[in-house]
């Protein structure tokens, strides 16, 4: 029998003699594999993080392309979104007011003709999520848009000030971001539902709502004090240079002899009434029926409409 065993061994394939003695000089072969497939995965995600910069660059790019056009070369779009990224990029610098872009209903029904499709659009957006939809106090009905990453954004810079000034408290916002915001699409929401909301991150003190108040997310409604109103913080002085650069942007043509003006120029002018720019303003007229534009030979004309002349 022992001479059987050492034949049969003697007479056993090459490969299966070769993969024995590595197995036997090479105790940690049996991983090796899983190595592989570890680099593997490291190589991929490194890839994607690459092609993921690239496309925040490239978005970068088109923004900083998109903020360098006149009002004219980019007036009108075809699709919402489109006109809203482009918006954004083309929002006033303020100085001494921290606030992130935001685009008013208006300007939207100035550069996508079909107001229905904006209202659609907008309001699939607002579903998913992807933006914030504020009634303004500006005693008309405004509207404005914000992308919901500039309105976290905007909350932490609030949260970030109310923090150097120890401010009490704050644990609310980071409530009010994860279980209100996720949750309560609409512009508006009673006081009942807004502290049932807030309970699921902690228990609610009416010193909690106080600091939402200060910190400018939620406005009290004057006819309904059980209401609040989403609010964007620091948007204040904002809306009060909005009212007043629409009179002046108004006064402005009125004083002219046919009421009109080219729009090149009139775009570069500057108002002193408000911080925000020529083109935000005129965006706003336009498409609140204020003015209109005419096609002529030497360019666009932009003209106070008969309705609404002074």
């Amino acid at each position: 029998m022992n001479s059987l065993s050492s034949r049969l061994n003697s007479e056993q394939a090459p490969e299966t003699q070769h993969q024995n003695r590595m197995s036997m000089q090479d105790p940690s072969s049996s991983s090796s594999p899983s190595k592989g497939t570890k680099r593997r995965r490291d190589e991929e995600d490194a890839a994607a993080a690459a092609a993921a910069a690239a496309a925040a660059a490239a978005a970068d790019d088109a923004e900083t392309a998109a903020a360098s056009e006149s009002l004219e070369q980019s007036l009108t779009f075809s699709d919402t979104l489109v006109a809203l990224r482009m918006m954004r990029a083309q929002f006033p610098r303020i100085d001494k007011v921290s606030i992130r872009p935001f685009v008013l209903r208006s300007q939207l029904y100035s550069s996508v003709l079909d107001r229905t499709q904006v209202d659609r659009e907008l309001e699939s957006l607002r579903r998913t999520n992807v933006l914030r939809i504020f009634k303004l106090n500006t005693g008309q009905d405004d509207h404005a848009i914000m992308f919901l990453d500039d309105y976290l954004n905007q909350i932490e810079r609030v949260v970030k000030r109310m923090e150097e000034k120890n401010g009490h408290d704050l644990e609310v916002f980071e409530w009010f971001k994860i279980h209100v915001l996720d949750t309560r699409l609409e512009p508006n929401i009673s006081h009942l539902d807004l502290c049932s909301l807030l309970s699921l991150g902690g228990k609610v003190k009416d010193n909690h709502i106080s600091v939402l108040i200060n910190g400018g997310v939620i406005i009290r409604q004057l006819i309904d004090p059980s209401m609040y109103w989403f609010a964007i913080p620091n948007v204040g002085s904002i809306l009060k240079g909005l009212s007043q650069g629409r009179k002046e942007l108004l006064s402005l043509l009125s004083r002219r002899r046919y009421k009109e003006m080219m729009l090149a120029p009139l775009e570069k002018k500057r108002l002193r009434a408000s911080p925000l720019d020529m083109r935000f303003h005129l965006r706003d007229l336009i498409g609140s029926g204020h003015l209109k534009t005419v096609k002529t030979p030497s360019g666009l004309v932009v003209r106070i409409s008969k309705e609404w002349d002074l």
